[in-house]
């Protein structure tokens, strides 16, 4: 039987598509910055695989001082003396004298430089493995490790006159000499994270809170009060009468009594896990997991500061909502307005969302370890919806149904906007992960993985998960599923070893991988006879119900882990694992819109094809010749000649399988037609 496809559209619609790529929106940020150092109006920011950003304006634009610095190696530590600036990289130390706009070797060639101190013209560097001192900027070193114990990391420097404290992995440790003796100076059992002095007052930050000496370290006592209890103290600051303690997980906090008492300060700090802090002047910039923030006036008020730093955001969930796009990810819940370019944060901050939902004006959203949210006036605000000590890995509305799918503790499911949840577990396997969701009428799938060889695959419920049942004919024991979605009575799996469609419900499944590259097959988005799959190589796409899938992942950097997808209009949205969202047009993409004017201008047979193609113009145009081009899916011209028939038989066995635009141009019109080759 003939297959048919019927278009009429304008010839500036195909040039879209001959043109088409991705284009990464602007957020949301999530680089994350590891260290700051300050020389005058020029700040310098560290990041873990993205190199040095400085900025010359209090962080108001960002740009790369990466020239010669080792690609994707951290940054660990920054240090400035004079003119000059030092790198502690994960392989060695790296100096410039030009702000950052170069930057050459300087020693230490494959060690971890956890930290980095200028005193005059000695540079100590600490590494996992012991100090290092350098007089000649960094022209060569010397081990200065006599009274340190052995195998220990040294993760801070704080200098007092002629007294270098060094913060190690068991303790703080006094140097009076240069660094050629050592001794113990306290908190011995403790791993010593930040230190900062001020006046006579030596502030140590440990894994379980502050500790004050005002005696060189000879006596330390807890200061505590009011920091969270067993708070982990990545970074300390001091700013004239005020410390700055910036914890892990519970932002800043703010101390203007020698730390005797404790306050939190995190007003616009839309990241509360801590890497570093600096001040100058009235200025206090923060470096978070998610990007830099700044605050004026003591901590009271932060806002970002991240334009031009790399946007190196984990989106584990997409959802849309009218206009509005919902991102989750490791940092919280954002949100891009009207498909504009920026994301703006939410209420829900400071947690990993895995999932989102949305139900009418209800937006639920899952993290990990955090169990539901529930915000029902478009992210502004949040409230807990139980739980909340459960790690949410999907989530699926079904009418007045919620279904929660969990990280070992099975289905959980809600029919009061969860106020309350019911287990829903009967004929699951024990243990098992829920990663997926997807409803055909009256039947629910559940997709699952596990640790183990056992309780993978699909699962089937027509009773609101009462009772689930197996349905994994064909699909093997070992694919864990991550991914499910449903279009027209055909239902997808995208699971660890490829794409499985089923055509009956889930009784039989068959493996249809032919065009991936990587079968980790971890999101799916449909539009009418269109299906995207998200995997570790980028965006794939068939237009034949996966009998043949092709690479659309022009314009996103190569190996792109797409962990979410969603459509909305005329764009497709890409969620990845460390480059936040991506945007395309979806016109551009399937080539076309398809309309079916019932002009039955233009008919393609057979479709899909194999070594010809028919094509049969119903009405000759009244003109004097019609010109058929032939494009490939990247916009290449692969074929073009002369009709001069109403019916014209086309040679394509050479051509390779995948999905192909065929162009009529005349006189008077262009038309456009789309086919596949087996």
């Amino acid at each position: 039987m003939k297959k048919q496809i019927l278009f009429s559209i304008i010839f500036a619609c195909f040039m879209h598509f001959a043109n088409a790529q991705w284009q990464q929106t602007n957020g949301p940020y999530g680089e994350s910055i590891t260290c700051i150092a300050i020389s005058g109006g020029n700040i310098f920011a560290g990041t873990p695989y993205n190199g040095v950003y400085a900025s010359s304006n209090n962080g108001s634009n960002w740009n790369a001082a990466n020239s010669g610095l080792p690609a994707n190696e951290w940054i660990r530590a920054l240090a400035i003396g004079g003119n000059n600036i030092f790198a502690g990289t994960s392989v060695g130390v790296y100096f410039s004298s030009n702000n950052g706009s170069t930057w050459t070797e300087a020693g230490l060639s494959g060690n971890d430089i956890m930290s980095l101190v200028i005193s005059g013209s000695n540079i100590f560097a600490g590494t996992s493995d012991g100090v290092y001192l350098s007089s000649n900027n960094g022209n060569s070193w010397s081990a200065m490790n006599n009274g340190l114990p052995t195998y220990s990391a040294v993760n801070t420097f704080a200098i007092d006159g002629n007294n270098i404290f060094a913060g190690t992995s068991r303790g703080v440790y006094l140097s009076s000499n240069n660094g050629s003796t050592w001794t113990a100076a306290g908190l011995s059992v403790h791993d010593i994270m930040s230190l900062t002095i001020n006046g006579n007052n030596i502030f140590a930050g440990t894994e379980g809170g502050v500790y004050l000496s005002s005696d060189n370290g000879s006596n330390w006592v807890a200061e505590s009060n009011g920091l969270p209890e067993n708070s982990i103290i990545q970074a300390l600051a001091t700013s004239g009468n005020n410390i700055f303690a910036g914890t892990w997980g519970d932002g800043v906090y703010l101390s203007s009594d020698n730390g005797s008492s404790w306050s939190a300060v995190n007003f616009g700090l839309t990241d509360t896990n801590i890497f570093t802090l600096a001040t100058s002047d009235s200025n206090i910039f923060v470096g978070t997991f998610g990007g830099i923030f700044l605050s004026t006036n003591n901590g009271s008020n932060w806002f970002e500061v991240n334009n031009g730093l790399p946007i190196h955001s984990c989106v584990n969930a997409l959802a849309i909502d009218g206009n509005n796009i919902f991102a989750g990810t490791s940092s919280g819940v954002y949100l891009l307005s009207n498909n504009g370019n920026t994301w703006a944060a939410t209420g829900l901050t400071n947690i990993n969302i895995d999932a989102l939902a949305i139900s009418g004006n209800n937006i639920f959203a899952g993290g990990t370890y955090g169990g539901v949210y529930l915000s029902s006036d478009n992210g502004s605000t949040w409230t807990a919806a139980g739980l909340s000590n459960y790690d949410i890995r999907s989530l699926m509305i079904s009418g007045n149904n919620i279904f929660v799918g969990t990280q070992y503790d099975g289905v959980y499911l809600s029919t009061n906007n969860g106020s309350n949840w019911t287990l829903a577990n009967t004929g699951l396997p024990n243990n098992t992960v829920v990663r997926a969701f997807a409803v055909s009428g009256s039947n629910i799938f559940a997709g699952t993985w596990s640790f183990a060889n056992t309780g993978r695959g699909v699962f089937m419920t027509t009773n609101n998960g009462q009772l689930w049942t197996e349905v994994n004919n064909g699909i093997p024991a070992t694919s864990g599923v991550l991914a499910l979605a449903i279009n027209e009575g055909n239902i997808f799996a995208g699971t660890t070893n490829g794409i499985y469609l089923s055509t009956n419900n889930g009784n039989n499944w068959n493996l249809v991988n032919t065009g991936l590259t990587n079968t980790d097959a971890r999101a799916f988005a449909v539009s009418g006879g269109n299906i995207f799959v998200g995997t570790d190589d980028g965006v794939f796409l068939s237009s034949n119900n996966g009998q043949l899938w092709t690479a659309v992942n022009d314009g996103m950097p190569a190996n792109s882990c797409v962990q979410a997808l969603a459509i909305n209009e005329d764009n497709v949205f890409a969620g990845t694992g460390n480059s936040g969202v991506w945007k395309r047009s979806l016109s551009e993409m399937v080539g076309i819109k398809e309309i079916d004017n019932n002009k039955n201008n233009i008919e393609i047979y057979p479709n899909p094809a194999n070594n010809k193609i028919i094509i049969e113009l119903q009405k000759l145009h009244a003109i004097t010749k019609n010109i058929v081009s032939i494009y490939n899916i990247q916009g290449e011209i692969i074929l073009q000649q002369l009709l001069q028939k109403e019916k014209t038989e086309l040679d394509i066995s050479n051509l390779s399988r995948g999905i192909y635009i065929l162009q009529l141009k005349s006189n008077d019109k262009t038309e456009v037609a789309k086919f596949v080759k087996e």
